[in-house]
């Protein structure tokens, strides 16, 4: 299982590492045209960066605290944060009339590092 969680948890950690610097760097405009993010329109810049910060420190929450095992609860906490952001992110889909296939698998993913980091499942 423990080999399971972690290929979860790279696999995540560099999805949102990806997604969460794509937001920190690009200009709000630049944001807009790509594909799958028209949702930034009813967003602030203030709040894509700070979304882009949340998936970053979410990223390194993922990986480094379980693998230095300095205060490893952090990583199933980051799993749990990361699947708020990601029930967000299905309920903006879904609002709009978008598809929120990976949204949802990402959540399902981030839950499953959560109750596996948990010891739960």
């Amino acid at each position: 299982m423990n080999n399971i969680l972690w290929a979860a948890q790279g696999w995540l950690a560099a999805i949102f590492l990806v997604a969460g610097l794509i937001k920190l760097v690009k200009p709000k405009a630049e944001l807009e045209r790509l594909k799958g993010m028209a949702y930034v329109t009813e967003r602030s810049a203030a709040e894509m960066k700070l979304i882009g910060l949340a998936e970053v420190l979410g990223a390194a929450g993922l990986v480094l605290p379980w693998l230095l095992e300095i205060i490893p609860v952090l990583t199933p906490i980051a799993a749990a944060g990361l699947t708020v952001t990601m029930l967000g992110a299905i309920l903006t889909h879904w609002r709009r009339k978008e598809p929120v296939a990976v949204p949802a698998i990402l959540l399902l993913l981030t839950l499953f590092v959560t109750l596996g980091r948990f010891d739960i499942v």
